[in-house]
């Protein structure tokens, strides 16, 4: 396994995405060890649990679109950033 696992919270959607991506195909490919698979398997759950805070955030700013009376959106409202 590779030494260097920076710390997740500090990596873009894209980039955990990506991470994430790079676990499924290592645990897919059949060749590492069992530790190691079990140590891949904790860092992939971490990645996936950060993309869908990631993705919660987006959505949650996406849902403060107000819409005005006639349903078309008339504005936005600021998006709090203490309701990652």
């Amino acid at each position: 396994m590779n030494g260097e696992t920076p710390n997740i919270d500090a990596l873009s959607f894209e980039d955990a995405l990506r991470a994430l991506e790079d676990v499924v195909r290592k645990l897919e490919s059949g060749d590492v060890p069992l530790e190691d698979s079990i140590t891949l398997y904790e860092r992939g759950e971490e990645l996936r649990k950060h993309c869908q805070k990631r993705l919660d955030a987006a959505q949650a700013r996406i849902e403060k679109i107000v819409a005005g009376p006639d349903g078309v959106p008339s504005g936005t409202q600021p998006f709090d950033a203490a309701d990652r």
